[in-house]
């Protein structure tokens, strides 16, 4: 065990899909993870709700908008090895969207996608794959 505090980052992600099977990646602009696909999310602001974050990452960065009301909580990801840049801990959100959902890159992704639930990228950013199978698992709601 550690004999000093650890610092611990804290993000949300969100798991977008569609009624018809499809989830919403971003391919990411910067490092760590360059140019793979990853779940739309990022860093908890000051003052800022995990909830509410996710709300705002998915628009910054799709430009998808859903209310909190919309957001079921799907897990916590806290594995110490899970960023390259240091320890950080994920609270994670599914949203279901009409088939229709437009999604537009912004903020800081190269590109925003519809991808089908059972053809995926090969490579996701991070554990993002574990995150979309514990989803699959999820009981319908």
């Amino acid at each position: 065990m550690a004999d000093h505090p650890e610092n611990i980052r804290y993000t949300a992600d969100v798991v977008a899909v569609t009624e018809d099977g499809r989830v919403l990646l971003i391919k990411r602009g910067w490092d760590p993870y360059e140019g793979h696909w990853a779940l739309p999310g990022g860093h908890v602001d000051c003052g800022e709700t995990g909830l509410r974050a996710a709300v705002r990452e998915l628009e910054e960065e799709t430009g998808v908008r859903v209310t909190e009301d919309e957001l079921r909580l799907v897990g916590v990801w806290d594995q110490p090895d899970r960023d390259p840049r240091g320890r950080y801990v994920t609270v994670t959100y599914l949203a279901t969207v009409p088939a229709d959902t437009r999604a537009t890159a912004g903020d800081d992704a190269r590109d925003a996608r519809w991808w089908p639930l059972t053809g995926l990228p090969e490579r996701l950013a991070f554990d993002h794959a574990d995150i979309l199978a514990a989803v699959l698992r999820l009981p319908a709601s």
